[in-house]
């Protein structure tokens, strides 16, 4: 079985490829400041998205978008507020998306929630 860090990193990379398809581009990863960490800054057209991955190996302990509580949301919206800050982005549209990924008999299940929790 593979460790958590690896299937983590492992759900980032499909997830980025997941959101290039859709369009996204992708601006940074693993983005760090104002006290965690966010996995994924993408830009599209109209918004600035700062993008919670939740990589399953199993269903056990439910559905992944569900383990971004209100404390992690939180957490995820100081860091995009420090991103904001550090790079003088005062007047540009944010939204917070959750991308899941559940890794089930070899294949890899994408959900993506746009607007999944508000925060700015």
């Amino acid at each position: 079985m593979a460790s958590t860090s690896k299937t983590g990193r492992l759900g980032e990379g499909l997830a980025r490829q997941f959101l290039e398809k859709k369009g996204y581009r992708i601006v940074t990863s693993n983005y760090r400041g104002g006290g965690g960490e966010i996995d994924i800054i993408a830009a599209t057209p109209d918004s600035l998205v700062f993008v919670e991955v939740k990589t399953a190996r199993t269903k056990a302990f439910g559905a992944p978008e569900t383990w971004v509580d209100e404390k992690k949301q939180e957490q995820i919206g100081n860091v995009a507020e420090h991103y904001l800050f550090e790079h003088q982005l005062d007047d540009v549209d944010c939204r917070f998306d959750i991308v899941t990924v559940t890794m089930l008999d070899g294949r890899a299940e994408i959900k993506h929630f746009e607007n999944a929790f508000n925060f700015l």
